[in-house]
């Protein structure tokens, strides 16, 4: 079973435990990095409503192509490892421009070290020219500068977004997000939102409510 497709209790218990991050570290961590790159996940979700929720970990975003810069970046204060299906592998930083990682690793796990906990799962998103992809149907794109918003200085992916992205998975934290972004939502990006699970997923649960 693929890394992101195990419960958050059973990745602690296989691959160790997680140290509570918040947006602010995020930006911390990111400081001084040229690249872009945003929040996503449940900390998006929390940040578009308002309403406290838990958090298993926290999921900075960057395109992929961008991952090279993301590693000199990185490169001697935290380790890098791609979550490959349920393989991890070190990204060691001098071989950042030849190492490219297969399109299916959507995932970089970081932390100081071996014997620390992970601290952040970093998201890699297909970004083609400015341009949005998809990850899972490629004729759903958007410009890059309108999947994300900004709340003090922070960006997030938009909740339209990360809610098409937490579609296919309907657990209950996914269906308890939905309920809690819907009321919220703008006409238009609820009707972006049915348009995009219409033609990735006719019979979805959610388009009812949409």
């Amino acid at each position: 079973m693929p890394v992101g497709e195990l419960s958050h209790d059973e990745i602690v218990r296989i691959y160790g435990p997680w140290r509570a991050r918040t947006p602010a570290d995020v930006a911390a961590l990111f400081d001084g990095y040229r690249g872009r790159w945003w929040i996503a996940g449940g900390w998006a979700i929390e940040a578009f409503c308002g309403v406290a929720r838990d958090h298993g970990d926290i999921d900075p975003s960057i395109p992929r192509d961008e991952l090279p810069a993301l590693r000199r970046h990185m490169a001697g204060r935290i380790d890098l490892w791609a979550a490959d299906q349920e393989i991890l592998r070190l990204l060691l930083p001098g071989d950042a421009d030849e190492d490219e990682l297969p399109m299916r690793c959507e995932n970089v796990w970081a932390r100081a070290g071996g014997a620390d906990p992970w601290e952040y799962d970093i998201i890699l998103m297909d970004v083609r020219d400015d341009t949005w992809v998809f990850k899972r149907d490629a004729r759903i794109t958007r410009p890059v500068e309108e999947i994300i918003w900004t709340q003090d200085g922070i960006d997030y992916l938009r909740p339209e977004v990360q809610l098409l992205h937490k579609a296919r998975g309907l657990r209950a934290k996914d269906q308890q997000d939905f309920e809690a972004v819907l009321p919220r939502l703008a006409v238009g990006d609820r009707t972006w939102l049915r348009t995009a699970i219409e033609l990735t997923d006719p019979g979805h649960p959610w388009l009812a409510a949409l």
